[in-house]
């Protein structure tokens, strides 16, 4: 007659060890991050309620910020103005066009992302855009540029002086030597009749994701688990 018995080996056991550690910590680390997105998600609700948080001199919090509905009042300076290359509308090249805006009673700037506006005379020519003159109040959703580079993948060289590859705010600041707000005003659609196109993301809500992904690694260890256990299971003849 046969009898089964567990009997781990040593090697198969540490390396299940190993593995169940790693997957519960990738389990933990999703979950963890689906948690401080909902409380992300549930704080901009909050601030939506609230009503747009008046920007000033005083640099901000860029964390507390982040995606929330804002006003700033100030002049545009054009003179420093940049325009971020490779944006499309409607499958239509074209850029992104960024305003310095000095806030109103200081010598701080803070960047205005004005819309979208096509090559209209080819990749040599930066578009001409008008910008309106004297104090204007605008309204937006405040943001911080994120880039991730590609690895190994060294960024193309900019073709024209005031064609920017990408919306880089410490670029910016480093140019120059008045403070410059840790965010970026995305300028809200109906704020300004300048005939540039304003269709902005909503905040993406990734907390399905995270959670999916955090079931997926507790799963996987789940599974180890039990492959473990049968593995280590004997058959032996009793006398």
């Amino acid at each position: 007659m046969q009898k089964l018995r567990f009997e781990p080996r040593v090697i198969p056991t540490v390396a299940t060890v190993c593995l169940l550690a790693l997957f519960i910590h990738l389990g933990n680390w999703q979950a963890g991050k689906a948690e401080r997105r909902a409380a992300e998600m549930a704080q901009h609700s909050e601030r939506a309620r609230l009503g747009p948080y008046a920007i000033g001199a005083v640099l901000v919090d860029p964390g507390v910020l982040q995606d929330a509905p804002v006003t700033v009042r100030g002049v545009y300076e054009p003179e420093a103005q940049f325009f971020v290359d490779n944006r499309q509308e409607d499958g239509k090249p074209g850029v992104h066009v960024v305003t310095p805006l000095k806030i109103e009673g200081s010598e701080t700037r803070i960047l205005v992302n004005r819309g979208w506006v096509g090559w209209t005379q080819g990749r040599q020519v930066l578009p001409k855009v008008a910008t309106i003159v004297g104090a204007v109040q605008v309204s937006g959703v405040a943001t911080v540029p994120v880039h991730k580079g590609f690895f190994l993948m060294p960024e193309r060289a900019e073709s024209l002086p005031r064609l920017w590859s990408r919306l880089d705010l410490p670029r910016f600041a480093g140019e120059h030597s008045y403070p410059v707000q840790p965010v970026v005003v995305l300028q809200a659609p109906e704020d300004a009749k300048d005939g540039l196109v304003r269709r902005w993301q909503p905040p993406e809500d990734r907390v399905g994701m995270h959670q999916s992904y955090s079931y997926q690694w507790y799963g996987m260890a789940l599974a180890l688990l039990v492959f473990y256990g049968v593995a280590s299971v004997r058959t032996r003849k009793s006398s």
